[in-house]
């Protein structure tokens, strides 16, 4: 069943649209940045794009700020809202059941779909960063010849490229972990609507209402469980050495965000009368 929804989700149309779309903003940015050698000055604008011009091995950690906060929530929330609510909306989902597959099963299929769907898109975005940088701005001034040079991290300690990569290979699972809670999200709604479009717009209004929380004083009882609030806390694992405190915070509430917005699709999909 996983299987079948992999190979389901690959030969989706909309799926690769979202990919190309996240691939192309930060291959336009550094192409921008490039041509014009315009760059924000450090502190303003997205983060690590100040430093990017003399390091074309820190776009990859650009590129994924720069889809971080709208573009792929919203791929996410697309795919995720289509899962359940879709094959309703086709009449597939009926059809689905009436074979003998648990709707349990079936669920975890479509959870692990969005999974992968996620995952391939933070190591697209982050390798067409790697590849687009390193064109556009080459491997620093540092460079050996032959080879790639040092990269300077937050804490201004030089870090080798291959340390450079163990850090970004951390960032790519936990910024796949973030997505994947709005993903579980995504599910429970589009068990809960036949319209995917509904359910989608469930998870952007979850990310938004998020956003607009997140600075008051009024929600600092709930702040720290606020799905947005540890977004950004990978920036932290560019840092030597590497701050893990809100990294580990942040992926215990995006962990329980997957785990109890799934559970509580199955309580709902699992008594659901399918009359479509």
């Amino acid at each position: 069943m996983i299987g079948v929804e992999l190979r389901l989700m690959l030969r989706r149309r909309r799926v690769w649209l979202c990919w190309a779309l996240l691939c192309a903003l930060p291959a336009f940015v550094a192409v921008l940045l490039r041509v014009t050698n315009l760059v924000p000055p450090p502190g303003q604008g997205g983060a690590f794009l100040s430093a990017v011009v003399g390091n074309g091995q820190l776009f990859p950690a650009a590129a994924l700020a720069l889809v971080l906060p709208v573009f792929l929530p919203i791929t996410v929330a697309v795919v995720a809202g289509d899962t359940i609510a879709g094959e309703a909306g086709t009449g597939m989902l009926r059809y689905l059941l009436v074979r003998p597959v648990g709707r349990l099963r079936l669920l975890v299929a479509k959870l692990v779909s969005v999974a992968a769907f996620v995952l391939l898109s933070v190591l697209l975005v982050t390798v067409t960063g790697y590849i687009v940088g390193v064109a556009a701005f080459g491997f620093g001034p540092d460079a050996a010849i032959g080879g790639a040079g040092g990269i300077t991290s937050l804490s201004g300690v030089v870090l080798t490229p291959a340390e450079l990569a163990g850090r970004t290979a951390i960032v790519v699972g936990y910024l796949a972990l973030c997505m994947l809670a709005l993903g579980a999200v995504g599910l429970l709604f589009s068990t809960i609507t036949d319209s995917p479009m509904a359910a989608a717009l469930g998870v952007l209004a979850l990310v938004v209402l998020s956003a607009v929380l997140l600075p008051l004083d009024a929600a600092a009882g709930f702040r720290f469980y606020l799905p947005t609030t540890h977004w950004l806390a990978w920036i932290d694992v560019y840092r030597a050495p590497i701050l893990w405190n809100a990294v580990r915070d942040g992926a215990a509430v995006q962990a329980g965000y997957v785990l109890v917005a799934f559970g509580a699709a199955w309580a709902n999909f699992a008594t659901k009368d399918i009359t479509s």
